[in-house]
């Protein structure tokens, strides 16, 4: 008996029925299938290597500094349901409710920066967002973070 091939000692070749598979004809597919995937993986990253222009996305921006300015526009996603709760608790129309400040946060702890006295809360961080509105002379601030929707906060300790 002929000795064994390390692809026989492998399992990866076999023979049976009508001739043998493996061998050299397991070895092209492995090589081929590999040289099919390592092109693949080159056309995929170099697709994301492509310079950033701003182009017609606004959250888009080769400034760096401009990607950490704060956006201070009602327009802002996050800004919105704090507006319309404090429309509803003032009474006033959204449109009266002005945008001073929408940031994002790291909160010391579960209390998202808005600690009650006599309260314990979960000691970690957790990334949320500060929402300071104006209705006339007097400004509110409202916090969020991880799946808390924004919320009125009195007294911040954050």
């Amino acid at each position: 008996m002929p000795a064994k091939t390390p692809l026989e000692r492998s399992g990866l070749s076999r023979e049976g029925g009508g001739g043998r598979v493996g061998g050299v004809e397991l070895v092209r597919g492995l090589r081929a299938r590999g040289w099919v995937l390592a092109l693949l993986l080159t056309v995929a990253s170099a697709a994301g290597c492509g310079e950033r222009t701003g182009g017609s996305d606004p959250d888009l921006t080769d400034d760096p500094a401009q990607e950490a300015t704060v956006s201070t526009t009602p327009e802002d996603r996050r800004a919105q349901p704090a507006i319309d709760d404090l429309a509803a608790r003032l009474s006033v129309k959204p449109e009266e409710v002005e945008v001073v400040l929408v940031e994002g946060v790291t909160w010391r702890d579960g209390s998202l920066g808005c600690a009650k006295p006599g309260m314990r809360y979960t000691q970690a961080l957790v990334e949320g967002t500060r929402v300071r509105l104006r209705v006339g002379e007097r400004t509110y601030e409202y916090h969020a973070g991880g799946a808390t929707p924004p919320f009125l906060c009195a007294k911040p300790t954050q």
